[in-house]
């Protein structure tokens, strides 16, 4: 069997690169059902496959990614339209409120954390350009293997890996804009991509480049920019991408990743602001605004070596590093007023980690008579981050050294040919270092005494696979999620005197505990899976907007929610599929441990439909339909009351005789509509955007 410089077999490879439930891509569309069986997950650690997993998993491939992509540029809302739980994007740089599940995705990079537990600026889901990703594995709920941040779901970019033989190349180039045409709103796209396998080495060089124009409603009028949190409009992102791998025998290799992905706003336009009560969103207007435009800028490097056959045992050791830099947009806003500086003072603010970690993990298979297989491993971190103002060099969280090391055991018994059973067990223990700081004048300039608080916590998952039949698979998981709330927004925030970070009891960990049970379905040519879930915390986080801010609450908070997805092969080359989800929670509001109050649109998303029918007309051309309806939703305050709309994409490829033309529409009907986030997550008036209306993309993409 031709094995790849992934150290896979080929015919393994391109089974991992199916989708699974309604996620099919029409260029796998001949496969059959039972090729899915094969599919593995290495987020899973022990390099799982799904039908192994005791909750719900899904796999979305290259071909998806690229099906999305030629639609919309908006990477959240790529996510949004393939996972069906994942809340509507934003349309923002910003993802806070883009929850899943109803809780915070852990965003992982080939393993890597993106999230950083210690100040969540909601940067993370824009760390990659997702041109340089082969595929993107999501764990639905808390997972003890990946540990910090892992509370709600995991949603994990694999990169890309040189493949075949010799030297190869690809570019591609696009362009898109609105239908009620402005020069302003044309945005254009590209990226190139260089691989080669030589003897013992391999390596991969890509690189991409994403100029976005100003976005436009329905109406034809231009969606207000959002210069304090963030857009992706009117902004330049690139990203460059460089992988090295060298074999030392067939079974040992060593890999070297660098990504570098930087995105920064024109800074050409400012907000108008809208009406909520008269329903007039917020538009954009040309002109010059105060202080630096907002950006990211994120540096992540990996070294990984992985032994297949180290005395019997699969090892797999990575270090990695990273260095990440948000700035947001500024304003005179009361937070950052202090006499000091004069009257109306003008700040803005900048995130700032860096991470030092490493994993480790080594599996065994086929023990006890190949009934047993056992992974064991070891997580570590170090994560310094602060919070500046910029303009006037003041500290707003000050510097804060996060440190945690997790060791775990999983073991996966089959103990009949039906029946396979898991568990494990992690052990969390993270400590902060804190120096006495000084709050804010607008907090009343506290001095918070420093200190050195230490947490730990043992968490277990246990698990059930039933193959009931030959086409019906039952399954049930419970599983323990660790989490840090977002110590640098508690710390910031300290507004009474004589606090002091060892008995601050808002630093706690979040602790979840998450409950799942759920059925797959494969029969001839139909595919099902539901699964319903809980997820409570004794102590939970939420985010509430008070005075313009958003403030940490440590609160009970219960979860629970409904996902299903349905396939049918209507006939070779045809395949419809739908998917649905649900998801409600709860929280105490008054401190009696009861919940009784429904969390709002910054921590749950909207019911949601999604359909596809995806078609391969000819060997050389095949289009995908999709649409989502998002249901109207009531919360605790009228106010917020979601108004639910439904959106239409089309896509279409064609293939040449070199290369391949692509079309994409999104908001095909042009839905005229207001975002989830700003109607159910605020009320200010500054933030009450309308949603894209209908864009055209085109497209064209070499291998060579």
């Amino acid at each position: 069997m031709l094995r790849l410089r992934s150290g896979l077999p080929l015919s393994l490879l391109s089974c991992s690169l199916l989708p699974l439930t309604a996620s099919f891509s029409t260029a796998a569309q001949a496969q059959t059902s039972n090729q899915l069986e094969a599919v593995t997950v290495t987020t899973t650690r022990a390099n799982s496959t799904v039908k192994e997993s005791p909750q719900k998993i899904t796999v979305i491939s290259r071909e998806d990614i690229e099906e999305q992509l030629a639609i919309t540029n908006d990477q959240a809302q790529v996510l949004s339209n393939l996972i069906p739980a994942y809340a509507p994007s934003r349309q923002k740089l910003t993802n806070s409120g883009e929850s899943f599940r109803g809780r915070d995705p852990l965003f992982l990079i080939d393993g890597i954390p993106q999230s950083n537990p210690l100040r969540d600026g909601s940067r993370d889901g824009y760390t990659i350009d997702l041109s340089m990703v082969e595929r993107i594995e999501v764990i639905h709920g808390a997972s003890a293997e990946q540990g910090l941040g892992a509370t709600g779901g995991i949603i994990n970019f694999i990169t890309r890996r040189p493949e075949g033989t010799g030297l190869s190349q690809h570019i591609g180039v696009g362009v898109s804009a609105p239908t009620d045409y402005e020069s302003d709103g044309l945005s254009y796209k590209t990226d190139y991509r260089l691989e080669g396998i030589h003897g013992d080495w391999d390596f991969l060089l890509g690189g991409s480049y994403n100029s976005r124009g100003l976005f436009y409603d329905a109406d034809g009028r231009a969606i207000g920019v959002d210069n304090t949190q963030g857009d992706i409009m009117d902004s330049e992102s690139h990203d460059v991408f460089v992988k090295v791998g060298y074999w030392l025998d067939d079974d040992q290799n060593l890999e070297l990743s660098v990504n570098r992905f930087y995105l920064e706003g024109n800074h050409d336009y400012v907000a108008v602001n809208g009406n909520r009560d008269a329903g007039v969103p917020t538009t954009s207007v040309e002109g010059d605004p105060a202080g630096d435009p907002p950006r990211n800028e994120v540096l992540t490097t990996s070294l990984s070596y992985n032994h297949r056959d180290l005395a019997g045992n699969d090892f797999k050791a990575q270090f990695y590093t990273q260095r990440f830099r948000a700035r947001y947009g500024g304003g005179t806003f009361g937070t950052f007023q202090d006499p000091a500086f004069g009257a109306n003072l003008y700040d803005q603010s900048q995130n700032e980690s860096d991470k030092i970690g490493g994993k480790l993990t080594l599996s065994r298979d086929g023990l006890l008579d190949n009934r047993l297989k056992l992974t064991t491993g070891l997580d570590v971190l170090q994560d310094e981050t602060s919070q500046v103002l910029t303009q006037t060099d003041r500290e707003w969280v000050p510097k804060t050294q996060f440190r945690n090391i997790a060791p775990f055991l999983q073991a996966s018994f089959r103990a009949t040919d039906r029946l396979t059973l898991q568990s494990g067990v992690r052990y969390e223990y993270a400590e902060l270092d804190v120096d006495t700081y000084t709050t804010l004048d607008s907090y009343g300039a506290q001095t918070v005494e420093g200190g050195n608080p230490s947490f730990n916590e043992t968490l277990y998952n246990f698990g059930a696979v039933f193959q009931a039949t030959d086409w019906m698979q039952l399954f049930a998981n419970y599983s323990e999620g660790f989490g840090m709330p977002d110590v640098g927004r508690a710390l910031r925030g300290v507004n009474t005197p004589g606090e002091n970070v060892e008995d601050y009891v808002v630093l706690k960990p979040i602790v979840t505990d998450n409950r799942e049970i759920g059925a797959r379905f494969e029969h001839g040519d139909v595919d099902l899976e539901v699964s319903y879930y809980q997820s409570d915390s004794d102590f939970g986080s939420r985010l509430e907007l008070v005075n313009g801010t958003f403030e940490l609450k440590r609160e009970k908070t219960e979860i629970d929610g409904v996902e299903a997805d349905l396939g049918w092969q209507v006939r070779d080359g045809h395949r419809v599929s739908a998917s649905y989800a649900h998801v409600s929670g709860e929280y105490d509001d008054n401190g009696n441990n009861v919940v009784d109050t429904r969390l709002d649109g910054a921590n749950i998303a909207p019911d949601k439909i999604t359909v596809r029918w995806q078609a391969r007309w000819t060997s050389k051309f095949n289009t995908q339909l999709q649409g989502r309806h998002y249901f109207s939703r009531s919360f605790e305050d009228d106010d917020k009351d979601f108004d639910g709309y439904q959106v239409v994409d089309l896509f279409a490829a064609y293939r040449l005789p070199k290369g391949q033309a692509t079309f994409g529409v999104e908001n095909l009907f042009d839905e005229d509509y207001f975002t989830f986030y700003s109607q159910s997550a605020t009320l200010l008036n500054d933030r009450y955007f309308a949603g894209r209306g209908r864009v055209v993309s085109l497209g064209y993409n070499l291998d060579f």
